[in-house]
Order: structure tokens, then sequence, then C-alpha cells
């Protein structure tokens, strides 16, 4: 298959995990302005190798089980993932909130991986649904190592509207990255929810560039009541995973 065939083999595969249901190949070809034979002809390809399953009689597919078996190949040999395992499970027994990993998808905040906690009013979350940088604790984070004029250039002014249609001042979220870099550490109460509370601290690569965050998601009243302990224990987490991700084992 041509370059090209590849290439949007691949938008296919992102528009329908961005979608999130079965589409017939007809919507597909017009959202990504293609010609529709060859949409077809890849489809049928996509099919055939199990990439894509048909899901209903008028020929809606959508992403095949092919992709479950190589995430699952993928995850088993991805060093953060299956370092990451390990302190999401220590997070939630410790606290009994949810943990998570969380990462940047382009030039978006998705949720990577996520424990949920041991108690009776559990918090989850989508894995791997895209969210605006801005609504999380996270994004002030995983963009610590650009200026303040890269983190504006890198962020789509729209994600700055926040869900209920205000606006988030691009100052009040610099100075909010700015902390965040100093203190290692960023909480604050959810803004697509609320009655959680979000802390996060950075995982980093060799040259100390974020390359994702560790979670916990709690009620307000817990968090509050908990604050110190957790912000302690996301820290040390987060510090013990950067330095295995090195190759410091100590």
């Amino acid at each position: 298959m041509r370059a090209r065939g590849i290439e949007r083999a691949f938008q296919i595969l992102e528009f329908l995990r961005n979608h999130e249901k079965a589409v017939r190949p007809i919507e597909i070809a017009k959202a990504l302005q293609a010609p529709t034979s060859s949409i077809y002809e890849l489809i049928k390809i996509m099919l055939d190798m199990g990439v894509l399953e048909n899901f209903h009689k008028d020929g809606r597919v959508f992403l095949g089980r092919q992709l479950h078996f190589l995430g699952t190949s993928y995850l088993k040999n991805f060093s953060l993932a299956s370092e990451a395992e390990t302190y999401l499970e220590h997070l939630s027994t410790m606290t009994r909130e949810t943990a998570q990993l969380c990462m940047l998808d382009g030039h978006k905040y998705t949720v990577a991986m996520m424990k949920e906690g041991d108690r009776p009013f559990r918090i989850s979350a989508d894995i791997g649904e895209k969210v605006a940088i801005p609504w999380t604790a996270s994004g002030r984070l995983l963009l610590n190592h650009l200026s303040n004029e890269e983190i504006l250039a890198f962020i789509t002014p729209d994600d700055f509207i926040l869900p209920d249609r205000s606006r988030l001042p691009e100052e009040q979220f610099l100075k909010e990255c700015n902390q965040a870099k100093e203190e290692g550490f960023f909480s604050f109460n959810s803004i697509s929810d609320t009655f959680t509370r979000c802390f996060a601290a950075p995982v980093f690569d060799e040259n100390r560039v974020p390359v994702a965050t560790l979670c916990l998601i709690a009620p307000k009243e817990d968090a509050l009541q908990n604050f110190d302990s957790y912000k302690s224990e996301l820290i040390s987490c987060a510090n013990k995973l950067t330095q295995k991700l090195n190759g410091n084992n100590e």
C-alpha cells in the first residue's frame, strides 16, 4: 500500500476513536473529505485484517479486536505503562482513591491508565478520551518544559473555554503552570466535576521533560482532610517512577 494509503488508514482509525461509535463508510469519507472509492477500498482491507469490524447491517464499522491485541502487546513492552501499574496499584490501595496515569495526546490531555479506588463512591474516567489541557491539573505540569510563549502556542485558543462556557484567563493558567513547576505538584477542584479534587505530580524522562503525570481523584471532603498525605504519597511515587524509567532502581 502506498504511504498515502497508510496515512489515510490511520486517519480512519483516529476518526473512529474520536467518534466513539460505529459509522458508515460514506460518513467517514465525508468527514475526511476523501474519495469514497478509496475509503471503501481501505475499509475492506482493514475489515479483512480485523483492524475494523462490522457493527450493523447497514455497513457501519468500528475499531476491531485486532487493535485490542496489538494494544495489549504494546503495553507489555512499554516501560512507562508496565512500571506505572505498580504505582497506580500502590496509590489506590494506600489512599482508597482513584489513581491515574495521564499523558498528552497531541495537543490534548488523556487518561492512559487507571486504577479505581476501593470505596462505595467510585470515581472513574474514560481512558483515552481527549480533554482540553487547561481543564486539568496535569495540564499545569505536562508543559513545564516549555516557555510561556510556547505553552500558549501549543494550546488551541478555544481550549481555554471551560465547560461552563466561561474563559480561563491565559495569564492565570501560565501562573498556575509556573507554580506547579516550582512545586513539582498541582491540585485543584475539578473543573468538569464539581464533587471532586484532582492531585497531579510529574514523571520525567532523562532530559527532565515531563512524559506523564501520576494523579489522584478524590471527593472534595476527603481530599481536603487528607491533602498532605495524598500529596506526599503522590510525589513520592512519581519520583520513584521517574527514577525507574531512567535506569535508577535504588
